[in-house]
This record gives structure tokens, C-alpha cells and sequence, in this order.
């Protein structure tokens, strides 16, 4: 028994937001294509518009050219940036199609790098902030780490 109730009656609220969040998220997914893969080391044309799903053990891209599946044990990293980080630039991925150098002062590049097949690959889908919010808390709950955000000042 723990001497604050309050500090379980918080981290019940902090749960019952993060359902909201994927509530949210999930109603998104039946919506317009919020994601464009716009890089990464599958073939899949650029541009590509979909949608991004969390299921119990992946994060799957979806769109009509195709589907890059993460599984949760598998990812290294992820990040949500203005650009790809120096980090990811320097694993030596092999590219199918190389993301853009990006800038600017807004989040929009969510890069995932997992390892499949005994090496790394990487998915970079270009996401509105808007459109993104609602996957963070969900993401950093799932996979077991935090995803990597690049703050303005």
C-alpha cells in the first residue's frame, strides 16, 4: 500500500488519458491519410500517402503501394524532428529511398530504425505535429522507450 492515494489516483488519469489518446488516434486511421512516406530502406514509391496503425506488437505504414511493418522488440530508435539526426545519418542504412535533409523550425519527419533480417532498416513518414501528437504518448508506452523530439525554443 502506498502512503499517497494520490499518486494512484494520478497514474490512473495518466492511463485513462493515454486510452483517450489512442481512441483518438485510432478514429484518425479511419480518416484522410495523415502519413507520407517520404524515405526509408523498403521499396515503396515516394510520396506515398497512408495511414500509420499500433497494434499490440508493431507499428504498421499502410498505403496503396504497399505496408512497412516494425515490430516493438525490434526498434532501436525513433525520433519526430525537423530532420533526420546525425545518429540516424551515420548508421549506414541502406537506403531505398533517401529521406529529405529537412530543416525549418517544425517537427515533421518521424523516423523509425528497427532491426530485421540481421540488419537495420528505416521508415521516415513526413506527419503534421497535429496528426502526430496523439501516437507520442502511446509510442513511448508500447515500445518502452521515448521517442526522440526535437524542441523549439
Amino acid at each position: 500500500m502506498t502512503k499517497h492515494p494520490w499518486l494512484r489516483r494520478a497514474t490512473f488519469l495518466s492511463m485513462i488519458a493515454a486510452l483517450g489518446m489512442a481512441a483518438s488516434a485510432a478514429k484518425n486511421l479511419r480518416s484522410k491519410p495523415q502519413f507520407e512516406y517520404v524515405g526509408g530502406t523498403d521499396t515503396m514509391r515516394e510520396r506515398c500517402q497512408g495511414k500509420l496503425a499500433l497494434t499490440e506488437t508493431a507499428i504498421i505504414f499502410e498505403c496503396p503501394e504497399g505496408r512497412v511493418t516494425a515490430p516493438f522488440d525490434s526498434i532501436t530508435r525513433m525520433e519526430y524532428r525537423s530532420k533526420i539526426s546525425r545518429q540516424v545519418r551515420r548508421m549506414k542504412l541502406h537506403w531505398a529511398l533517401k529521406p529529405p535533409s529537412g530543416g525549418g523550425k517544425h517537427n515533421r519527419l518521424f523516423t523509425v530504425v528497427y532491426r530485421a533480417d540481421g540488419r537495420l532498416h528505416a521508415m521516415v513518414l513526413k506527419v503534421s505535429p497535429d496528426a502526430m501528437r496523439p501516437y507520442l504518448a502511446e509510442l513511448d508506452l508500447r515500445v518502452g522507450h521515448r521517442v526522440d523530439v526535437e524542441r523549439f525554443y
